[in-house]
């Protein structure tokens, strides 16, 4: 499993669907479970949970879209 990808995947599904992003954080480890269809141990998954997590923050910071600029 790609673990970047899924995580990819997982903030697409968060940012574009109101109802996954409630979810998410009220039960992320479990709503990262149904996403990806694939039962895993908890701290597999807590891995992917942290990766959505910090990604997100960094979009919404919009610090993403500025590093990317510095490596034009």
């Amino acid at each position: 499993m790609d673990i970047k990808k899924e995580i990819n995947k997982i903030i697409d599904k968060i940012k574009n669907d109101k109802n996954i992003a409630s979810k998410f954080k009220k039960e992320p480890i479990k709503t990262v479970e149904g996403l990806i269809g694939v039962d895993l141990p908890d701290k597999e998954i807590e891995k992917i949970v942290l990766g959505v997590k910090t990604k997100l923050k960094l979009d919404e910071t919009g610090i993403t879209d500025k590093l990317k600029g510095l490596f034009k």
